[in-house]
């Protein structure tokens, strides 16, 4: 046996076992892909990620014309996120815009378009969660944009194409994905560049509000039934009624597609779903739930990667994951969670080859979308006329 080395002294053996804590991935900054002729190309190069902290100044150097300093007028109504500016070039035609909107990969590698939201981590440190184009959306547009979300975890606002209810409701059925919502009509709100009322993208105001929810409340409140700050009207009038389902609003929230509503108290979003195929993902609530969760674990477990795999490892792994769990549980994000270990699915060869497999389960509170009430009409309380009589006197 080696002889141990004399010490007089104290010796302090540092411990990096146990549990983690998993700090949630911020939900609530803004991919925004937008066309600006007269910004300032400094501020804003072509198909390149710009960060924007400074949202009054970022309006300030966007110019007059385009979809750029509107869409971010209307975010900067509601509230002052963190945004990634992509600004694109107008084309020739309206074909050719939409596909500057939707980019491409340049043969010397460069993102253009809404591709280089892909780009936004490495470039300016930061991945966009809420993605929009507002008032450039096609059909082609849009399913590029929840491509492109659904590669970042990410979820996108898009108008839906059509000036009648009718029109709409076809448009909406060319979508699957859970990444998106789909938006009817515009909102109109006061441009000082003008000095009139315009029509206000849609797209724009649910990018600021869901940023504005995320922060307050957080992504298990969906975008429905929250005051629009901004707008002083709707670009083509919605009929509604909160009883009656044979409505305007009510055929569109049938469809899938949120309308935009004025109530006495203002103007407001009114839907929750998305266009999801999978009915566990029909609410906007639930896919940013999963989403949260998803890229929460996977970027906050990467200290395990690579270590000896050991049973206290995988526990120290469950007990990080549970620990996330009761956070979000405690933040009403969900209504329970659980991770654990499952023999069955770690059998010894898989274990022998590096691989652990740990599950988790959660719920999502649904929003309350169908509340109901029973009216009775009784004649019960005349048996006690005469003793209230008494006590009225």
């Amino acid at each position: 046996m080696p002889t141990p080395a004399f010490k007089h002294g104290i010796t302090v053996t540092e411990v990096s076992t146990g549990a983690r804590t998993l700090t949630a991935v911020s939900t609530a900054i803004i991919g925004l892909i937008a066309t600006a002729p007269e910004a300032d190309a400094s501020s804003f190069p072509l198909d390149t990620p710009v960060l924007i902290r400074d949202i009054e100044a970022a309006i300030g150097t966007a110019g007059a014309s385009g979809t750029l300093a509107r869409s971010l007028r209307a975010i900067a109504d509601i509230t002052r996120p963190i945004i990634v500016v992509v600004r694109v070039e107008e084309g020739e035609s309206d074909a050719e815009t939409a596909s500057n909107v939707i980019g491409t990969v340049t043969e010397e590698g460069l993102r253009t378009g809404m591709q280089a939201l892909l780009s936004a981590s490495a470039q300016v440190g930061v991945v966009p969660r809420i993605l929009g184009t507002p008032g450039l959306e096609t059909q082609a547009v849009t399913t590029a944009l929840a491509i492109v979300a659904k590669k970042l975890r990410a979820f996108a606002y898009a108008r839906a194409i059509g000036e009648t209810i009718a029109a709409a409701t076809l448009y909406r059925a060319n979508f699957s994905q859970r990444e998106l919502m789909l938006l009817m009509p515009d909102f109109i709100a006061w441009d000082a560049a003008s000095s009139a009322n315009v029509s206000s993208f849609a797209a724009a105001h649910a990018m600021g509000l869901r940023a504005h929810i995320d922060e307050q409340t957080g992504p298990q409140k969906t975008l429905s039934n929250v005051a629009v700050d901004g707008v002083v009207g709707l670009s083509q009038p919605m009929h509604w009624d909160i009883e009656d389902q044979d409505t305007d609003v009510g055929l569109l929230n049938a469809a899938q597609i949120t309308a935009l509503i004025r109530k006495d108290s203002g103007f407001y979003f009114w839907g929750n779903r998305t266009c999801s195929d999978d009915p566990q993902f029909m609410f906007e609530s639930g896919v940013r739930v999963a989403q949260l969760l998803a890229e929460t674990v996977a970027k906050g477990m990467d200290w395990a990667v690579d270590k000896p795999l050991t049973p206290s490892l995988a526990k120290d792994i469950i007990e990080t994951i549970n620990g996330l769990g009761r956070t979000l549980k405690a933040a009403g994000v969900v209504l329970g969670f659980e991770a654990w270990y499952d023999e069955a699915a770690n059998p010894v060869d898989s274990l022998k080859a590096g691989k652990l497999v740990i599950r988790y389960k959660y719920t999502v509170p649904p929003p309350l979308e169908d509340l109901g009430f029973y009216q009775e009409i009784t004649d019960e309380y005349f048996a006690d006329f005469a003793a209230q009589l008494t006590q009225a006197g």
